[in-house]
């Protein structure tokens, strides 16, 4: 949705129990509160019709030819927090590359994600027009940002901490 008229014929059309999905340009799933306001829709709309956000991004997959494990650098483990750090206790996964990968260690893309599940307090939060900060506060206790879902992705061996770094640095607060 790129607009205020394209966001009002969403939103009548949920209101009347049409399932919606959409997309939106935004750097997190609570971001797009923000973003559906800025194009004119109401809070206490948007509330009562949203049931949950995704929001994701893509960074390269680990090609499964070469990958290969070594202890995590000083300066890598610098770079990330003391909880992401206990997720690599097997040491850090990269591709040494070969010919499947063209010498890369990379083959093909992964997600990156994290969905809000709209909830009561989150509910009533976005009629109150929170702000978006405010609302991050409201997520239910098992939220996972795009950051989390990429380290532990690459805990498991399908990317690097650098790629998830790349793709969601910007976005996250860690």
């Amino acid at each position: 949705m790129r607009d205020n008229e394209t966001v009002d014929i969403a939103i009548r059309s949920a209101l009347t129990g049409h399932l919606l999905f959409t997309t939106l340009h935004t750097n997190d799933s609570i971001s797009s509160v923000g973003r559906l306001v800025d194009m004119g829709a109401e809070p206490f709309l948007i509330a009562s019709v949203l049931e949950g956000l995704l929001a994701q991004r893509l960074g390269r997959r680990l090609c499964k030819e070469c990958v290969t494990r070594a202890p995590m650098t000083e300066e890598l483990a610098a770079r990330i927090t003391p909880e992401e750090r206990a997720l690599f206790r097997d040491g850090v996964a990269f591709g040494k590359g070969c010919e499947k990968c063209n010498g890369s260690g990379f083959r093909g893309r992964l997600g990156f994600y994290e969905i809000a599940r709209i909830n009561a307090r989150l509910r009533e939060g976005i009629s109150k027009n929170r702000t978006t900060l405010e609302l991050r506060g409201l997520v239910d206790p098992d939220f996972a940002t795009m950051r989390d879902d990429g380290m532990a992705k690459a805990a498991a061996g399908m990317t690097t901490i650098d790629e998830v770094l790349r793709a969601t640095q910007d976005i996250d607060d860690s």
